[in-house]
């Protein structure tokens, strides 16, 4: 009886001093909620949404508490109370009806967690966060005339911002072509006039947003020059199926014909590969790599022009429709392929319809490519200086014959090569433009005195 009692002694002080252990545990709780804020500029404007995300290791938030602390006067702009369980938080918040003028403030960023910590008033993390409230967005002052821009070709601009900014450039339509800062304080940007856009469509409008989030949109004035596109039809054979089926299986895969297989590709596939380009042409250096002009695949032939409105037949019927964007230059088969100017490779690979596919960055959002290689010999990453081998002509993609598909991009977007092949149209158009309004460019973009060059 007495062992038994004993036992039960000890059990019963084993489980007091458990009990007392977790109640300890928990109520020392110190896991304390992170903050993050977002922008974390120092500026911002009244209608500029800030973000908080909150989140807790072990225990639910309980409560988000946001003031702007003016001298001594502290002014709600969010108040929240959870009760769901939640360990993470994100909420959005703006200064917008908090009746603050233009200057410094101070943000109170705190919030509190529901564990039994702090003798079971929970954890608080508090965060003070100087902010300056500007509403005041950029003045733009172009410091070019307007540009000639033709029909599915590329325009230059040269212009000035009042403040410093955290993104700027030209935008036409939904697709945006960034500006670079210059030496001299200016900001340069190429643009496009896309080739699917007519006269009356191309509105470009050059934008500036500061970091406190104020923004400047306003209509960029361009002479806009007509450009009509050549009529394509290309009457698809068996044998040109057959070919590319085993091919394009790997892109397409799945029991189809051939046909079907190829208009996948033609289709789906090359509107995927637009998307990817205009990835690509996010990876660009914020100066000038190249010099002019662009150089040609020597000793080419022109086989297809850029923005060509190609009608696929088959058995005499129409199957598709599509616009080719690019040069096609026909050479002896597997013919060297030099570097059209100095840049870096940032793509270098099998890419859908280009097949086997060199892109070389110039810096500012130009970027050149080569495609339909049979092979190539560089890599992502690669310094090339113009004119250096970077690969030989081929088949591969939706080539029908060895050839080149050569083609300049600006910010991921085709435009025509030839102009960038004109040394005279990058005088005129790129580097007069940029030298008469005070920019700088690099000394070998004008041409010297008279280069050629088809106009």
């Amino acid at each position: 009886m007495t062992k038994r009692l004993q036992v039960s002694g000890f059990t019963a002080a084993v489980s007091i001093l458990l009990l007392t252990c977790s109640t300890y545990a928990v109520l020392r709780d110190s896991d304390a909620p992170v903050l993050i804020f977002t922008p974390d500029t120092g500026r911002a404007s009244p209608s500029l949404v800030m973000t908080l995300t909150v989140a807790d290791a072990t225990s639910p938030i309980q409560r988000i508490l946001i003031q702007a602390r003016l001298g001594s006067h502290l002014i709600p702009l969010l108040d929240k109370t959870y009760r769901d369980g939640e360990k993470s938080r994100r909420e959005t918040f703006s200064l917008r009806n908090s009746g603050l003028k233009d200057g410094p403030i101070e943000l109170e960023v705190s919030a509190t967690d529901a564990s039994l910590g702090n003798f079971g008033r929970g954890n608080t993390s508090l965060r003070k966060i100087p902010l300056v409230i500007d509403s005041v967005p950029p003045r733009i002052l172009v410091k070019t005339s307007p540009p000639n821009v033709r029909r599915g070709g590329s325009g230059c601009v040269l212009y000035s911002l009042s403040k410093e900014i955290v993104q700027t450039g030209v935008l036409v339509g939904d697709i945006f072509f960034p500006a670079f800062r210059q030496a001299n304080g200016y900001y340069l940007c190429f643009f496009a006039f896309p080739y699917n856009l007519d006269r009356r469509e191309f509105a470009p409008r050059l934008t500036a947003v500061d970091p406190a989030g104020n923004s400047r949109t306003e209509p960029l004035p361009v002479v806009r020059l007509p450009r009509d596109f050549k009529l394509d039809t290309i009457s698809l054979s068996p044998n040109f199926l057959e070919k590319k089926d085993a091919e394009f299986s790997a892109l397409v895969p799945g029991g189809m014909s051939a046909l079907d297989r190829f208009l996948q590709v033609n289709g789906r596939i090359r509107r995927e590969n637009t998307r990817d380009l205009l990835e690509i042409g996010r990876n660009t250096a914020p100066d000038i790599l190249w010099s002019s002009p662009f150089l040609r695949l020597p000793k080419s032939a022109s086989k297809a022009g850029f923005a060509d409105f190609r009608t696929y037949l088959w058995n005499g019927e129409k199957v598709d429709e599509q616009v080719h964007l690019g040069l096609d230059l026909a050479s002896v088969a597997q013919a060297p392929v030099p570097a059209a100017n100095a840049g870096r490779v940032v793509f270098a690979g099998y890419l859908g319809i280009y097949g086997n596919m060199v892109i070389l960055d110039h810096g500012l959002g130009l970027q050149s490519l080569y495609s339909h290689l049979s092979s190539y010999s560089v890599g992502v990453g690669q310094a090339v200086g113009k004119g250096e081998i970077i690969g030989a002509t081929g088949a591969t993609g939706m080539a029908g014959g060895d050839h080149l598909h050569f083609g300049i991009l600006l910010s991921g977007l085709e435009v025509s090569p030839l102009e960038w092949l004109d040394a005279h149209w990058i005088r005129d158009n790129i580097a007069d433009r940029v030298k008469a309004a005070g920019g700088s460019l690099s000394a070998g973009v004008l041409p010297e005195s008279g280069a050629g060059g088809s106009r």
